[in-house]
C-alpha cells in the first residue's frame, strides 16, 4: 500500500538514502532540507526509484517553516503516514572552542528540528489515530565522545524527548507510534560540509557503514511496532559497554577519541560549511570514506527477522 512519507535532512546522506528507499516502494515522499540543489537531485532519485517526490525547502530549526511544510505535504500528497526526523548540523571541535551561537545553531537543527517535526506530525496523526514518527538516533545518544559535544548532547536529548512523548501517547491509548533507529558511524557527506575547527579533516570512527544500511532500518521500523532498533554491532557494543563500564569508555575515548576522528589531511582554510547556510551544490548520499565501508549489518538483519517472526 502506497504511503505518504516526510523525510527531513533529505538532500544528502542518510535522509537522502531513506527518501530513495521509500520511493523504491512507490511511496509519495516529501523531502525537507535547506539546500535546493541537493533537494532537486534527491527528488529525481526518488522518482527514478519509482516514487513520487515533493521537494520542500525548509529550515527545520524554524517551527513555523516545519508546520508550513507539513501543510503542503498533506495538501499535495495526502495524509502523512510516516515522518522521519533525520536533519542534523554539528561542529567538530573541542567544547571550549565552540562559540555559543554555533552550539545553539547545532542544537536548534539537530534537537529542536526533531521536536518541531514530531509536533507537526502528531498534530495530524493523533486526530486520525494512525501514523509513525521515526527518530534517527545514534550510538552517541548513549555515549558522548570528544569533539562532538553539540551532536552528542542533541542525540541524548532526542532519546529522552522521544521516551516522554511515547509514554504520553500510550497514556492516551493512541495507536500512533514513536520509534527510534540508532546508527553507527556512516559514510555521509557531513564530514565534508560540517563545520570543523580541527587541524585535520574529520572522519567517522571505523567501522564505517554506508548510509543505505541506515535507510533500510528506518523503512523497516516504520512498518513494525518496534520501540527502537540498533544498527550495526558497534552501536550495540557502545550501548552495552557504556551501561556496564562507563568509566572505561571515558578512559578509552580520552586516549583515542581525538586521533580516531581525524585523517592525516590538513583542513583547508577556506573550507565552507553548512552550519548556518547550505553549502551550494549537490552533495549526494555517500561521502569520501567508502573504501571498506560495510553495505549490510548482519546483527540488524537478524534482529529484524526475529522480530518479524514474533
Amino acid at each position: 500500500m502506497t504511503k505518504v512519507v516526510v523525510v527531513t535532512g533529505a538532500s544528502a546522506g542518510v535522509g537522502r538514502a531513506t527518501a530513495k528507499a521509500f520511493g523504491a516502494r512507490g511511496d509519495r515522499v516529501a523531502l525537507l532540507a535547506r539546500g535546493e540543489e541537493g533537494l532537486a537531485a534527491a527528488a529525481e532519485e526518488v522518482r527514478a526509484a519509482g516514487g513520487e517526490a515533493l521537494p520542500v525547502p525548509t529550515d527545520v530549526a524554524d517551527p513555523e517553516a516545519v508546520e508550513a511544510a507539513a501543510e503542503r505535504a498533506e495538501r499535495e500528497l495526502g495524509p502523512i503516514d510516516v515522518w522521519v526526523n533525520d536533519a542534523m548540523a554539528t561542529v567538530f571541535a573541542p567544547f571550549a572552542e565552540i562559540e555559543p551561537e554555533e552550539f545553539r545553531r547545532s542544537t536548534e537543527v539537530t534537537y529542536f528540528g526533531c521536536v518541531w517535526g514530531t509536533k507537526a506530525a502528531l498534530r495530524r496523526m493523533v486526530p486520525r489515530d494512525r501514523g509513525v514518527v521515526v527518530q534517527v538516533g545514534s550510538a552517541l545518544a548513549f555515549r558522548g565522545i570528544p569533539l562532538q559535544a553539540p551532536y552528542c548532547g542533541a542525540k541524548h536529548a532526542i532519546e529522552g524527548f522521544s521516551e516522554s512523548v511515547r509514554t504520553e501517547l500510550m497514556h492516551d491509548r493512541s495507536t500512533v507510534r514513536v520509534s527510534m533507529v540508532h546508527l553507527p558511524a556512516l559514510n555521509t557527506p557531513q564530514f565534508e560540509i560540517g563545520r570543523t575547527k580541527l587541524p585535520r579533516h574529520p572522519q567517522p570512527v571505523p567501522p564505517i557503514y554506508q548510509p543505505e544500511v541506515a535507510a533500510e532500518a528506518i523503512v523497516w521500523i516504520s512498518e513494525h511496532r518496534h520501540r527502537q532498533l540498533y544498527v550495526g554491532a558497534p552501536t550495540l557494543k557502545t550501548v552495552i559497554g557504556n551501561r556496564l563500564a562507563p568509566w572505561l569508555g571515558d578512559l578509552y575515548l580520552a586516549r583515542t577519541g581525538y586521533k580516531a576522528q581525524q585523517t592525516e589531511e590538513p583542513v583547508a582554510p577556506d573550507r565552507p560549511d553548512n552550519l548556518f547556510a547550505p553549502v551550494p551544490g549537490d552533495h549526494g548520499t555517500r561521502g569520501r570514506f567508502g573504501k571498506g565501508a560495510r553495505t549490510r549489518s548482519i546483527i540488524t538483519e537478524l534482529s529484524c527477522r526475529l522480530w518479524s517472526w514474533r
